[in-house]
């Protein structure tokens, strides 16, 4: 495969290379049972005998920091936010001591680079350590931007090392770290390519077709059925094979209730007014305080008192699977490090073992077990809609429907469910989300409509200020400093 940028004239490589993005994830077979990597097979360096375990478990890293127009350049400074350069929070951060919880940045620097030493390590004593990574494309971009290469160069070697690829699983996301229900759903279309070309352009064409799984921001899981379709749609037609779900924020399909097997993988259902259908595996993240579970390891624990059961006629293991902010927490700073190196020490090797998704599920496919065999979920609040809405009776049947349900309960909603559920992501966000509306339908017209291709560098520039404005930070710390960014950048994409 040709290798494509990681920046253009001085701007992450986010579109223009679509035909090689498609081609990369095109379903190339397996990666670890029997494929690509070892540590699948039986008999092969960290390889797993399926047949024989009895659970297993599995966590994900979860890293993010927005850019914000906050750094001197640009012609003016930090004073005037309308010449302000476009900055990593980090950096930011780090730059400026004296700001509310600055103290931190070492840590969180360190916190993006540090299993760029674990899995080496544990891989070096022949061990089988096993890891998700979900890096959003505005921390990436921002690690560069401020220098931080050592940082860069130690994820690298997670994805070039043989031995240590074979334990790390990269997970997609939104670039610009945006929620899928409150984002237009051409624009969440958008984050998901540009991440994919930032990923390629940073670490190579075949490291981007090993990445099957998607990492929603904020585990958000639109619930609104034509925004969920077009959600699930997207991750199918971007290449991904399977997605992380919140277990409170989706139900049974045949009645609404919760899920009874939420260590088995699952198939998310998604319905539009139209009656069209799409559907995607989905890994089910369970309930408890992310951070804290994964900085622990609990799912470790959770897991070993588990059991193999039966799905499709076969009897498998189940899998445990959490995942929390990478950095954010003194318990995830202090407490992860030696509570990972323990663990992995203490598994490998075991009845329970560590595992990443998409090698679980490479298990359960060469066991004859498919998609159409996991039971079958959508989102929440899903099923009170359709016993109200006939499917493919068309929009404008469907937002009566809605409405109605709203009149009657003023706890139904179609706002998505997310990891944030005390937080709704367009309430109180109004002098946000107006401004955001107008550059996501300004550039609808002027370069999607418009036909100017995602190779011209006006387009890339518009679309890049596009993503930024979408960044969820921007509604998750209430009004204030935060919302100002939003709108700078808002202006800033107006302009272009």
């Amino acid at each position: 495969m040709n290798e494509l940028p990681e920046t253009i004239d001085g701007l992450p490589n986010i579109c223009g290379f679509e035909d090689q993005i498609a081609e990369a994830m095109k379903e190339r077979g397996p990666i670890y049972v029997g494929g690509r990597e070892p540590g699948g097979e039986r008999g092969e360096p960290g390889g797993i005998d399926f047949s024989r375990i009895k659970s297993a478990f599995a966590v994900a890293l979860h890293m993010h920091q927005p850019l914000i127009p906050a750094g001197g350049g640009n012609g003016g400074g930090e004073g005037d936010p309308q010449s302000a350069a476009i900055v990593s929070n980090l950096q930011y951060m780090m730059e400026h001591p004296e700001i509310q919880d600055a103290h931190n940045a070492p840590v969180f620097r360190w916190c993006y680079q540090r299993m760029g030493e674990f899995i080496p390590q544990l891989a070096a004593e022949g061990l089988r350590p096993r890891v998700m990574l979900d890096y959003s494309g505005c921390l990436l971009h921002g690690l560069r931007l401020m220098g931080a290469s050592d940082v860069i160069d130690s994820l690298r070697g997670l994805v070039m090392d043989r031995a240590s690829r074979a334990c790390v699983e990269w997970l997609g996301t939104a670039w610009g770290h945006a929620v899928a229900p409150s984002t237009p759903a051409q624009d969440f279309r958008l984050h998901v390519r540009a991440w994919q070309h930032h990923f390629a352009g940073m670490f190579g064409l075949e490291a981007l077709s090993r990445v099957r799984g998607f990492s929603p921001p904020e585990m958000a899981l639109p619930n609104h059925p034509d925004v969920c379709y077009e959600f699930v749609r997207t991750l199918k037609e971007c290449g991904f094979k399977w997605v992380l779900v919140q277990e409170h924020s989706v139900e049974r399909v045949e009645d609404g209730g919760a899920l009874r097997m939420r260590h088995l993988p699952h198939r998310l259902v998604a319905t539009n007014s139209s009656g069209q259908t799409a559907s995607i595996i989905a890994i089910i993240k369970t309930q408890g305080s992310d951070t804290k579970l994964v900085a622990q390891m609990q799912p470790r624990y959770e897991a070993m008192t588990l059991s193999r059961v039966g799905l499709a006629g076969k009897n498998i293991p189940q899998l445990v699977t959490q995942i929390g902010d990478g950095e954010n927490g003194g318990v995830m700073m202090n407490e992860f490090p030696p509570m990972y190196m323990k663990v992995m020490r203490e598994c490998s090797g075991t009845e329970t073992p560590a595992m990443n998704a998409t090698e679980y599920l490479e298990h359960l496919e060469a066991m004859g077990i498919v998609e159409s065999d996991f039971p079958a979920i959508q989102p929440v609040m899903q099923q009170r809609i359709w016993s109200r809405f006939e499917k493919g009776a068309g929009r404008e049947r469907l937002e009566q429907a809605i409405e109605q349900l709203r009149r009657e309960d003023g706890r139904f909603h179609v706002e998505g469910g997310s990891w944030t559920g005390n937080i709704s992501w367009t309430r109180g966000y109004e002098n946000v989300l107006g401004p955001m509306g107008k550059v996501s339908a300004r550039f609808d017209e002027k370069y999607t409509r418009g036909g100017i291709a995602p190779s011209d560098p006006r387009y890339r520039e518009a679309l890049y200020h596009l993503l930024l404005t979408q960044t969820s930070c921007f509604r998750y710390w209430g009004q204030g400093g935060w919302t100002d960014y939003a709108r700078e950048l808002c202006r800033r994409a107006e302009r272009d």
